[in-house]
């Protein structure tokens, strides 16, 4: 039981992560890195339009 709420606030915490990226992205992308079944790592690569 302990694992199981130790692995949901791990994936709490990354949800949270990704939905920050998110909320303050206009253009661009996200790459989740997963290592042995685990996000090790939360990539974000933006793009700024020039008009």
């Amino acid at each position: 039981m302990a694992k199981e709420n130790s692995q949901q606030a791990k994936f709490d915490e990354v949800a949270k992560k990704i939905q920050s990226m998110l909320e303050t992205m206009k253009y661009g992308s996200i790459t989740i890195v997963v290592q042995d079944g685990k996000v090790i790592q939360l990539e974000r690569n933006e793009k700024v339009r020039i008009k």
